[in-house]
């Protein structure tokens, strides 16, 4: 028996409120907690005296407002964008290729960022000048690069142009770029540090400067991502019958994961490599509410946001006042939770 029940394709309202409510929760504690606490009534009067035609005292010194507002609220707004978006790449990345254990980085996406960031750190110019850092530019070129050689190699086997000859393919170009990382770094070794630092993901250094550069392409990718979850449900009954309902799976494919990647590499490009997210997302919204994907690509957005906002929190306060990279929490909770799926996986012989 499959993990993942059949269920009605109808988006029920209570779920989308309750991970609404989840999403809102996670950030107001987020908000709250840290090294210097702040009072939820603080927050939250602090919260709606920003709202137009609303002044409202919410009792904080200008310290506290400071820290809300200019460190933990623009650190919480990636967080939930990098979240989202990660989350809805890997539900675009399962429904197309109709496998629950694929992710984002499934294709060399995030093998391409690392080598790009790596480039960037080991041989960049200072970016103390630059209007751009070169960092999240490279590591963005980096993994666009890497999907664009794995699609290259997969669709240049004529004897199989499938879903299973791209993933093959996204292996071998990842294996290959890692290595290539790998490489460099041996070559470069002060800048391992820094590398292994960008690679294991961070929130920390998050800025509004970081959010404005990212919201046009997780916009533009979320979009056609939700526009084409009811393609993905076509697919899930595989390309023979999918062509004769008129749906064109290569180009279905290639679509949504051309904009899922957009998306992923976007956000990598500030946030580093954070393992996990597209799998355990997508996968317990999937078993929670059943396997159509009209309603795992919404819910898995707004669970998604609230999932690594909650790893940012335990990433900044388990160890207080040292931070864990926000990559090792993430992959604390997935790697259990991937030997689960893929066990699940290997029982229904999916």
């Amino acid at each position: 028996m499959n993990a993942a029940r059949p269920a009605s394709t109808r988006l029920r309202w209570w779920w989308v409120v309750g991970a609404a409510g989840l999403l809102v929760g996670s950030v107001i504690v987020s908000l709250m907690v840290g090294s210097f606490s702040i009072p939820i009534g603080g927050v939250l009067g602090s919260v709606v005296d920003r709202l137009p035609f609303v002044s409202v005292d919410a009792g904080l010194d200008d310290r506290a407002e400071a820290i809300l507002w200019q460190v933990r609220m623009p650190r919480i707004v990636l967080g939930v964008i990098v979240g989202a978006t990660l989350s809805a790449a890997g539900a675009a990345y399962q429904g197309v290729f109709r496998n629950p254990l694929a992710d984002p980085y499934l294709l060399g996406a995030g093998a391409g960022a690392g080598l790009g960031a790596t480039l960037a750190i080991a041989y960049g110019p200072d970016s103390a000048g630059w209007l751009i850092d070169p960092l999240p530019l490279a590591a963005f070129v980096g993994a666009i690069v890497g999907v664009v050689l794995a699609y290259v190699l997969g669709y240049s086997v004529r004897s199989g142009r499938t879903a299973v000859t791209l993933i093959l393919a996204g292996v071998g170009v990842a294996a290959f770029l890692t290595a290539t990382q790998t490489f460099l770094q041996q070559r470069n070794s002060e800048t391992l540090r820094e590398v292994y630092g960008w690679i294991l993901g961070s929130l920390a250094t998050g800025s509004w400067a970081d959010v404005r550069l990212v919201v046009p392409y997780v916009v533009i990718s979320l979009v056609v991502v939700f526009a084409g979850r009811r393609l993905m449900d076509v697919l899930a009954v595989g390309d023979v019958e999918a062509s004769s309902l008129g749906v064109q799976p290569r180009r279905v494919r290639l679509v949504l994961v051309a904009f899922a990647t957009l998306g992923t590499a976007a956000v990598v490009a500030v946030s580093g490599l954070i393992g996990f997210v597209g799998i355990i997302v997508p996968h317990t919204v999937r078993i929670l509410t059943g396997a159509s994907y009209r309603i795992i690509v919404p819910l898995s957005i707004l669970v998604g946001g609230a999932f690594l906002v909650i790893a940012d929190v335990i990433a900044r306060t388990v160890q207080s006042p040292y931070e864990v990279p926000i990559g090792v929490v993430t992959a604390f909770i997935g790697a259990p939770f991937f030997a689960i799926v893929l066990r699940t996986s290997k029982g229904v012989g999916s």
